[in-house]
């Protein structure tokens, strides 16, 4: 790319921030109820001033920006956030030789680090002396979307059939996977679980 066309590249990402901004002032004042005028009172300007910024007529410095996100409640950074796929689209990380996909379903840490995710599961569960299954302090819980799941629990394996659940103390070595057809399972995994099944 030459010079000059990333001289326009950078102009013209600049010039869909600012619309994006300008969109996000407007749709906040307007959620919240507020005239322009109520706005502008809030905010030390004009209301002929703030019309002209939501409508791209004159450009919003960054010291009015600042004013008018105090007045909204929220933060610059998310006026100014740049908007893309990657904040609504949950895309798989394939695990194949365990046999998994996995979907994190929640992005920030839930109460206590929880985490939520979808996983397929195409292989029956760890085989092995039970010492070599995984242990971590906390509890797992699971439901089965379709398919059956095995559950090795210590010395114990538990078929859990869709649309059943399991809960279970994570102290007891343990595994689980697909009971001969694959089979998909929504997880709620503490931030050990986590570690433990899906970063492992």
């Amino acid at each position: 790319m030459t010079q000059g066309n990333e001289i326009t590249s950078n102009k013209s990402r600049s010039s869909e921030i600012e619309s994006l901004v300008r969109q996000r002032v407007r749709a906040l004042r307007i959620a919240r109820g507020w005239s322009l005028d109520e706005l502008a009172e809030r905010c030390w300007f004009s209301a002929s001033t703030l019309s002209r910024m939501e409508t791209g007529h004159r450009r919003i410095g960054l010291d009015q920006l600042t004013a008018i996100a105090r007045a909204l409640g929220t933060s610059l950074d998310h006026l100014v956030e740049p908007e893309d796929d990657q904040d609504v689209v949950i895309r798989p990380s394939r695990d194949e030789a365990r046999g998994m996909t996995t979907w994190v379903l929640t992005r920030d840490q839930g109460p206590r680090g929880m985490k939520v995710a979808r996983i397929r599961l195409t292989q029956p569960p760890a085989t092995g002396e039970v010492g070599e299954l995984p242990v971590h302090p906390g509890r797992d819980w699971f439901t089965v979307l379709s398919g059956t799941v095995l559950l090795v629990l210590g010395d114990r394996t538990i078929r859990v059939e869709t649309g059943q659940a399991a809960e279970f103390s994570t102290m007891v070595p343990h595994a689980f996977g697909a009971d001969g057809e694959p089979a998909e399972i929504i997880v709620i995994l503490d931030p050990d679980g986590e570690r433990s099944h899906l970063h492992p």
